[in-house]
């Protein structure tokens, strides 16, 4: 049996490997995706079937029912089979198995999930609600207004470096998911603020700072969980009772931008979605928009 299980691993190792070499998946998704396989390998060995490379369709399907009779959401469940598809399409290059047992499964139909977005004012509030007179917290208004200006996610934000922000041309070049790179515009807000923090803080949050551009006292990056806590800290301060999530501030970016009149096309490059259909979804925050301001001043409404 250990020798099964150790074979197992190195499946799974090789497996994590040529996706990150071939995708460029992010720490996140490998640990994800392999912990996906390591959980339904568990379970293949209550069926006396301990090696991954002898489940059948109907393995994964009884898997899949159990996990979601567990209270797997339907997202989760939906991340779990692509992990699985992968995993077999890979084997099946690697001669593991002789079929790919997830060849004829699909995919679970996802409700669409309308991001909430927070007004103009709101914004605003935020945005102000940092004492810039104090260096950690002027650290975070030009944190804010970079957020707001470009609609980072906020893992590409806490792990910008100085390398990719350029003052002289006003641009940040993002790498994204899947080691994508793309040129954002910052504005001449969130480049004052930006400005006004390199003169003024960063020295003295650290006397030699790397890299990192935006940093906490010990000289390295935040983690996106440590600023999650400060913009938690920063709305309860607005009085901000809207309902908050990391990626705030980057769904007010592609809402109001929307409002505002930009082209689909142009957002989807500036939020670095692949796909169109993933940035239509801000269409309908805007359409509700619209529609309440109709309701409000149109005197037929």
């Amino acid at each position: 049996m250990a020798s099964i299980s150790t074979a197992v691993d190195d499946q799974i190792s090789a497996f994590l490997d040529r996706l990150w070499l071939q995708q460029g998946v992010s720490k996140h998704t490998s640990q994800a995706y392999q912990s996906d396989l390591r959980q339904f390998q568990k379970f293949l060995v209550t069926a006396q079937r301990p090696n991954l490379a002898d489940a059948c369709a109907e393995d994964i399907e009884d898997y899949l029912l159990w996990r979601r009779q567990q209270g797997l959401s339907p997202r989760s469940t939906s991340r779990t089979l692509s992990a699985l598809k992968k995993f077999y399409q890979f084997a099946r290059t690697q001669q593991w198995c002789a079929v790919d047992p997830t060849a004829r499964l699909r995919r679970p139909k996802q409700p669409q999930s309308i991001p909430h977005s927070l007004s103009e004012s709101e914004v605003e509030a935020l945005l102000n609600a940092p004492n810039v007179e104090d260096a950690i917290e002027l650290r975070d208004r030009a944190m804010l207004e970079v957020l707001y200006a470009t609609g980072l996610r906020v893992t590409e934000l806490t792990q910008l470096t100085t390398d990719q922000i350029s003052l002289q041309q006003e641009l940040v070049r993002v790498v994204g998911k899947g080691n994508k790179e793309r040129l954002v515009p910052l504005g001449e807000e969130a480049l004052h603020w930006v400005q006004d923090y390199l003169h003024s803080a960063r020295s003295t949050l650290h006397q030699k700072p790397g890299d990192w551009l935006f940093i906490t006292r010990r000289g390295g990056p935040l983690t996106r969980q440590a600023f999650w806590y400060r913009i938690k800290l920063y709305a309860q301060r607005a009085d901000i009772r809207s309902h908050l999530s990391p990626h705030t501030l980057r769904h007010a970016f592609a809402t109001h931008l929307l409002n505002h009149g930009a082209d689909l096309r142009v957002l989807q490059m500036l939020l670095g979605h692949s796909d169109l259909s993933t940035t239509q979804i801000y269409t309908h925050v805007a359409r509700e928009r619209l529609q309440q301001l109709h309701a409000q001043h149109h005197p037929r409404a």
